[in-house]
């Protein structure tokens, strides 16, 4: 039976076997801190592209050292890391799926203690390896220490930054990179009202405060050229009265479809702590606003943990992709189970496996 949660879709010269994509999730497994992927990576990554994926999106990375979110992030600054990533592309896209990396700068929330394997919380001081974090405004985010707010030559070594990463991740064999405007790191920062109090031309009015984003956006297509996909992720909304919110993303988002973006990743929050009511698909209605506003291919994301959801969504025409994140770290072979469920013709099972299949 043909069902449209696996049936493929074409974004510009690229076709993805199937809807059901991987959300980038930091695993902060840098133990060396160098931004150099490890054998870790090879196979958490590896194992979600086996489990039949459409895409699987590597985890924030940072565009910089500076640009991190911990130490522990993964990076594409230099040489070292493109060569490291790889066997990782390559694996990924040997099990059939295409292999996209999130590109990131986190701004007032960089240098900041890994999710795990250590006790220690908020900023990591200076002479423990952390760094002075930088944001639009010299405010910090609350537990965080103080940025520097970023001047002329900072914001422009940001866009060069991020084209730089942008080309080095197509070295690396990435087929789809991500922007990431979202839970409250760097672009988000420009973009919400809560964190830039700028009153220059990236300050104040919607325009000024998408400038930085669009600029990056402009360089990473021209980075990439024509065949590559550029994928924008974006906070729908901060859930904080006077914040970013759904209207203005949508917005954005035309804007962007404009400067070449191919989808747009529509999650939630993450510029200031906020009282969300968490459930189940809780952030799809701000996907479908975005979807329905700018005509453009999205992706929904949160709390979508059964097949029957992941399809409803797409039947209701909410989201043309399903991103799952956690759900895929307890079952990496959800994509696989999710066709079993749904009595997909088409199991994205690889070879070995397939003896495994129910018989019929």
């Amino acid at each position: 039976m043909s069902i449209s949660l696996f049936s493929p879709i074409t974004l510009r010269s690229t076709t993805v076997r199937n809807r059901l994509w991987i959300a980038p999730m930091c695993q902060y497994s840098v133990l060396a801190e160098d931004g150099v992927p490890t054998d870790w990576h090879l196979v958490h990554l590896g194992s979600l592209a086996r489990g039949g994926a459409g895409m699987v999106i590597a985890e924030a990375t940072g565009v910089s050292p500076e640009g991190r979110i911990s130490p522990r992030d993964t990076g594409i600054w230099n040489d070292e890391q493109v060569a490291a990533w790889r066997p990782i592309t390559e694996f990924i896209r040997s099990q059939g799926a295409v292999a996209g990396i999130q590109l990131g700068h986190a701004g007032r929330k960089a240098s900041t203690a890994p999710g795990w394997g250590t006790d220690a919380g908020g900023t990591v001081p200076e002479q423990d390896g952390g760094w002075q974090p930088v944001a639009p405004s010299a405010h910090a985010f609350p537990g965080y220490s103080t940025p520097s707010a970023l001047d002329a030559a900072g914001i422009d070594k940001v866009v060069d930054d991020f084209a730089t990463a942008a080309r080095r991740s197509v070295d690396a064999g990435f087929e789809a990179v991500e922007i990431h405007a979202a839970h409250g790191y760097l672009l988000h920062q420009f973009l919400s009202p809560l964190s830039n109090e700028r009153t220059d031309e990236y300050g104040g009015s919607l325009e000024n405060r998408a400038r930085l984003t669009m600029r990056v956006i402009g360089a990473i297509r021209d980075a990439v050229g024509d065949d590559t996909l550029v994928l924008l992720r974006v906070s729908g909304t901060d859930w904080l009265e006077g914040g970013w919110d759904v209207e203005q993303t949508a917005t954005l988002a035309g804007w962007a479809r404009d400067a070449g973006v191919d989808l747009v990743d529509v999650s939630s929050g993450g510029v200031l702590p906020a009282r969300i009511e968490v459930g189940p698909g809780y952030q799809v209605g701000l996907a479908a606003h975005v979807r329905e506003a700018t005509g453009m291919p999205v992706s929904a994301v949160g709390l979508i943990t059964e097949p029957d959801q992941a399809q409803a969504i797409l039947d209701e025409g909410s989201a043309d992709v399903v991103q799952i994140a956690r759900e895929s770290l307890r079952d990496p072979h959800f994509p696989i189970r999710a066709a079993l469920a749904l009595g997909a013709t088409d199991v994205p099972m690889p070879p070995q496996y397939e003896r495994a299949l129910p018989r019929r």
